[in-house]
């Protein structure tokens, strides 16, 4: 039964979701359980929302309060439980070459939606990150994923560096993106299975995750640009690996 009233706090641990194409992959996700829909009339009609899921009506004004100040919630506001992370062995268990992506302590959500984006665009397996020092799941990064949160499989690790051993033992070549580093991508890429390691913006790599690396490499950016964002030099790197073949 739809209702109409002003919007409360979210309780703690459930993240909001806005935006059609979050809210959408969120419904659609069957992993993904929905707690409340906030809408407008037009957007809920758009939307059809699954039979059960409690629908609030709202104007934009009350939406507004729901999410951050000027957050491009376009109608619809989704309140959920978080997503079950996946676990590192399942994804390293998974057949084929495709590439797997390891943040090492990038905390930005936007950078981490983006990732996820770049990382579904690109056929990776997933990223790993660690649990401590990676964001949740909020309407930000759910956002800047475009749909990619609800598809792309996301392990958090209490140990980057045990992880990565663990990587190494599946056959996986780890490769850490520095800009210092001598070999450039391209000439990296010599195992079937990559694993791509990247740094934290400004700080890049930690010196103990480099050190579990088998080889650090650089992207071949012009001498007039410092570096790239993470999220910018992971949709590169994985382009990289995708284009090889």
């Amino acid at each position: 039964m739809k209702k109409r009233h002003r919007p409360s706090a979210a309780a703690p641990g459930r993240p909001r979701l806005w935006g059609r194409h979050p809210v959408a992959a969120a419904l659609a996700n069957p992993a993904r359980r929905p707690l409340k829909l906030w809408a407008t009339r037009e957007a809920a009609a758009r939307l059809a929302p699954p039979a059960g899921l409690p629908v609030t009506l709202a104007d934009v004004a009350d939406l507004g309060r729901l999410v951050p100040a000027d957050a491009p919630h376009q109608g619809l506001v989704l309140e959920v439980e978080p997503l079950a992370p996946a676990w590192l062995d399942e994804l390293l268990a998974l057949p084929g070459d495709a590439p797997l992506l390891v943040l090492d302590q990038v905390t930005d959500p936007h950078n981490v939606g983006a990732i996820l984006r770049s990382a579904a665009a690109f056929g990776a397996r997933g990223i790993v990150t660690q649990d401590r020092h990676s964001p949740p799941e909020s309407g930000a990064l759910a956002r800047a994923a475009s749909g990619a949160l609800e598809v792309m499989p996301w392990a958090r690790v209490v140990n980057l560096a045990r992880a990565l051993d663990e990587i190494a033992a599946a056959g996986f070549w780890r490769i850490g993106l520095a800009g210092e580093a001598d070999r450039t991508l391209g000439a990296a890429l010599g195992s079937p299975r990559v694993a791509l390691v990247l740094g934290a913006e400004g700080e890049g790599l930690r010196p103990n995750t480099a050190a579990h690396c088998d080889e650090l490499a650089r992207l071949p950016i012009s001498p007039l640009v410092e570096s790239l964002n993470v999220s910018n030099a992971a949709a590169v790197a994985l382009y990289a690996v995708a284009a090889r073949s």
